[in-house]
């Protein structure tokens, strides 16, 4: 009885194993963008064009999934060159002295709406960390002759101003709630 149950722990073991699935952001399939209000009257929409991310997933659900992400903040775009390297300098990002900002998860929890999660977790800006918290919406995956995709699509708000990008303080000219829309496609490894 004894050895059958050692066999069961160890079949048990070697199914949880395989069940893990590692996945790899797809960049040519993703996005990173942000907005932000401009004087009170209009959006500035921009985006990161350079990053890495990794999801582990745990079988079909996503409750036990792990993310993480690097940003390379100098990517910025807004689509206006003097703005963009404001952006990269002291008054906002500093990019020569913090030149990544990552994200890492904590903890996936369902909605219980279909294909709705929160996603718990630290992003790392200008070297402090607060926790976050994303709406997800998982899109599902998709087999291919390119392998097997994974679609996301997170959001969330944050405040610039517990980043210590504090460049117009009195959020006049530049907004200080931070608006960030993910769009996700994950490549398993």
């Amino acid at each position: 009885m004894k050895k059958v149950l050692i066999l069961l722990a160890i079949t048990f073991l070697n199914v949880n194993v395989f069940a893990q699935a590692n996945w790899k952001v797809d960049p040519y399939h993703s996005s990173l963008n942000f907005n932000i209000s401009h004087s009170g009257i209009s959006i500035v929409n921009g985006k990161f064009m350079e990053y890495t991310g990794n999801l582990t997933t745990n079988g079909e659900a996503l409750e036990e999934a792990n993310v993480d992400f690097t940003v390379k903040v100098t990517s910025i775009n807004t689509n206006v060159e003097n703005r963009d390297n404001h952006l990269r300098s002291a008054d906002f990002f500093e990019v020569e002295k913090y030149p990544e900002m990552t994200f890492k998860s904590t903890k996936i929890l369902a909605t219980g709406k279909p294909e709705q999660y929160l996603l718990y977790g630290d992003l790392t800006i200008k070297d402090v960390t607060k926790p976050v918290i994303f709406d997800v919406y998982y899109g599902g995956t998709a087999k291919s002759d390119q392998g097997e995709k994974l679609g996301l699509k997170a959001k969330t708000t944050i405040n610039r101003f517990d980043y210590n990008i504090n460049y117009d303080p009195t959020a006049a000219g530049i907004g200080k709630d931070v608006n960030i829309v993910v769009h996700l496609q994950f490549a398993k490894q």
